[in-house]
């Protein structure tokens, strides 16, 4: 069972020091009997619960030491994995400017490859992974830690067999972009660059998963310090397959897979060797084949909150290849939307720590400290996405060179980068909400939203001002922000209007529906034992 010196590690919260500690609080009379006390396993921290919870302080004396707490773990979470998306992305933008630099026509279609095939598989198996991140969250929050890895294998097995399935789109991707109206000779490449990523698809299978696992449990590092090598590994080979060796955009693409694969196994190898995850993975297990059904629909109300999002500015690209001239636009949207992709990284960083911080709390019993935490995390993205904004603008005239050497196509970026910055404000808000969606488990409502801000206002309207008002690529792209500031205001006045209480009780019963029933360890009331009656026990 576990000494009293254990119960008391396990009650206390994490950034309290030793000097300034109040004397523990007493065990709550029902609870689970937890022995994973390590040095190396933290628990979810109640300081910051109770320093909002203070009724003796005034608001402001409240918010101040809470601001700092957050601040400490956000940055705990947040900039490790603000790294790892950054990294992961560049991995994908230097293979197209690997591309780019082998000619216009190749930056094209590697670009609609990306675009029009790929981030079809990215956002699919990214969606269908963030079941993992509700799950874990939560069930880490309120200390049913076995079920973390259980969760990981259910997601690994029905994002692999969902891998299958896309491998088919990959097969067929010439005869689908042109069906989508792409030319001939840039489908036709583009095709080529899309069949040396078809081992990417199954290391997303597993690496969506893992990431989930490992962000629930505040394990971040590790992924940063295994995408920077990684991300060494992917430049050098990269330069030596498609300048040295001749083999072009297939060269290029199939490295990309062969470093994701890198990324994975360097994970999968920390998980089973690591004492962080012993007491969240204990092995493959069999019941990660029961309930299936049921968490496939889980994942794919996931996925297609996801995928709506991720899909949306890509369905823009795909929509340039049918304007007049083609090649420009897509070579100016793609530079915009790769540059906006590598910002919105730093989103996708504050969307993971808020995903984390908010679903945690919920799963700790913690209301005030899941809807501060949400506040937080929302300023400090917001703020960075500004300063990125800013400086899209001062280097707008020269940002496009480091992509192809064309006038024509820097001219054309130069003149879309307006719409770039609004776009990365938006961005600052936008992901970050989708996060707090993920934590609180709002997948399914989220994706209604983006089905009528994105594809029945903004996708509309871009057609509208793109081809009918003749405002190419500007209006294009001018329509499709529409729709996404309407999916912005929704989003903050649903959270807004957020009950938290009740957000916290709707966990509990998400994890309750999803648990395996095991048979939990008896634990006496120590009140009555210290009274001297006879203990009664509770599950």
């Amino acid at each position: 069972m576990g000494s009293l010196h254990d119960q008391d590690l396990l009650q206390k919260p994490l950034l309290q020091s030793e000097e300034t500690a109040p004397p523990p609080l007493p065990p709550p009379p029902l609870t689970l009997l937890s022995d994973q006390s390590s040095d190396n396993h933290k628990e979810v921290s109640d300081e910051l619960e109770m320093a909002l919870s203070n009724a003796d302080l005034p608001f402001w004396q409240r918010i101040q030491p809470a601001i700092w707490i957050e601040l400490k773990l956000l940055r705990q979470l947040a900039a490790p994995a603000v790294f790892v998306y950054m990294v992961n992305y560049v991995l994908s933008m230097s293979t197209r400017i690997f591309s780019g630099h082998l000619g216009n026509l190749d930056l094209a279609a590697a670009s609609l490859g990306n675009s029009g095939i790929q981030s079809f598989a990215y956002g699919l198996m990214l969606g269908m992974g963030s079941a993992v991140e509700t799950l874990c969250g939560q069930a880490y929050g309120i200390k049913k830690y076995h079920m973390l890895g259980i969760y990981l294998q259910r997601s690994t097995i029905l994002l692999t067999a969902t891998g299958f399935l896309v491998t088919l789109i990959y097969a067929f991707s010439k005869p689908i972009l042109i069906l989508l109206g792409e030319s001939t000779e840039i489908a036709s490449m583009a095709a080529i660059y899309v069949y040396g990523l078809i081992p990417q698809i199954f290391a997303y299978a597993v690496n969506f998963p893992i990431q989930k696992f490992l962000q629930a449990q505040s394990i971040i590092n590790p992924s940063a310090y295994i995408s920077a090598a990684t991300l060494v590994i992917h430049l050098v080979l990269s330069w030596v397959v498609i300048f040295k060796l001749g083999l072009g955009l297939l060269g290029a693409s199939l490295t990309l897979s062969f470093s994701w694969w890198v990324i994975v196994i360097s994970q999968v190898l920390y998980i089973v060797l690591s004492d962080k995850c012993k007491y969240t993975w204990s092995g493959f297990s069999v019941q990660a084949f029961s309930g299936l059904p049921g968490f496939f629909k889980l994942s794919i109300a996931s996925a297609v909150m996801l995928c709506l999002e991720t899909w949306y500015y890509q369905v823009m690209v795909l929509i340039a290849g049918l304007l007049e001239n083609p090649e420009v636009a897509l070579d100016s949207l793609s530079i915009c939307m790769t540059i906006s992709g590598f910002v919105i990284m730093i989103s996708f960083g504050f969307n993971a720590a808020a995903s984390v911080r908010v679903s945690n709390e919920l799963g700790a019993g913690h209301p005030k400290s899941a809807a501060f935490s949400v506040v937080i995390v929302n300023i400090v993205s917001f703020i960075t996405s500004a300063v990125s904004a800013t400086l899209v603008m001062v280097f707008r005239h020269v940002i496009s060179y480091a992509f192809t050497e064309g006038e024509a196509v820097a001219n054309a970026v130069s003149d879309l980068c307006p719409l770039l910055a609004i776009t990365l404000l938006l961005n600052g808000i936008q992901p970050v909400l989708s996060g707090v969606a993920v934590g609180c488990g709002w997948q399914a409502f989220v994706a209604y939203v983006n089905v009528g801000c994105y594809y029945m206002i903004g996708v509309p309207l871009g057609v509208l001002f793109g081809f009918y008002f003749k405002m190419e690529a500007k209006g294009l792209w001018g329509g499709m922000i529409g729709g996404t500031i309407m999916q912005t205001i929704i989003l903050i006045w649903v959270t807004f209007r957020t009950n938290w209480t009740k957000e916290v009780e709707e966990a509990t019963k998400r994890l309750d529906k999803w648990d395996d029933k095991k048979e939990p360890v008896l634990v006496p009331i120590l009140s009555d034992v210290s009274e001297g009656m006879e203990p009664a026990f509770v599950n």
